[in-house]
């Protein structure tokens, strides 16, 4: 799962919360977080996915982007594609997890209450498949933070940083990182917000 930018508690999420929203069993992760340097290979490994899920959907999938630190270029990261699919309705699991299923993804996070937040894991490559609704703020916010992290290197090198002193901390679960993050995703993306405001561009 995401870090929740809004109205998130940077308390770590108990067990029975994350157990909530995951599909099968939570296992605890008890470790650091492993980042390694970017690799160019993830824009392939991205692209091969996303036309797997294209070609599973159909135009069902009205976008499929490459999110997360492995879309931006110098960035340090775990090893797992981020990808974000907006569909019609991702409350409407008939309309697209049997399609997904059938081509090997897995459905493993189901949060109602967030934007109705869908994730799948990929069939054969490490990948976090995010899907939300058309329409839902999160796909703007993602797409807007991934944006100005490619053409900003200072926010780029700070929230690098960030990332490498929380991975050293042995973690519970890896959702407890990605929430201890917050802070530092809503101070950079006040940044790029104003930015967007004063009509500078933000790379795309």
């Amino acid at each position: 799962m995401p870090s929740k930018q809004d109205n998130c508690s940077l308390k770590h999420r108990k067990d029975e919360e994350l157990q909530q929203a995951i599909v099968g069993e939570l296992r605890p992760h008890n470790a650091p977080i492993t980042l390694i340097e970017y690799d160019p290979r993830w824009p392939g490994l991205f692209e091969r996915e996303a036309n797997r899920v294209r070609s599973a959907l159909g135009n069902r999938a009205l976008l499929v982007e490459h999110v997360g630190s492995t879309a931006v270029p110098g960035l340090c990261a775990k090893p797992i594609i981020d990808m974000l699919l907006v569909v019609e309705d991702s409350a409407d699991e008939p309309s697209y997890v049997p399609a997904l299923e059938a081509v090997g993804y897995k459905l493993r996070v189901r949060e109602p209450e967030w934007f109705e937040h869908r994730m799948f894991k990929g069939p054969d490559t490490d990948i976090n498949l995010h899907v939300f609704s058309a329409g839902t703020p999160e796909i703007d916010g993602m797409l807007l933070f991934r944006n100005w992290l490619r053409v900003n290197e200072a926010d780029r090198e700070k929230y690098a940083q960030a990332k490498r002193s929380l991975a050293k901390n042995k973690w519970e679960h890896v959702q407890h990182y990605a929430d201890a993050k917050t802070s530092i995703v809503r101070e950079i993306m006040e940044r790029a917000k104003s930015s967007m405001r004063s009509n500078k561009p933000v790379g795309g």
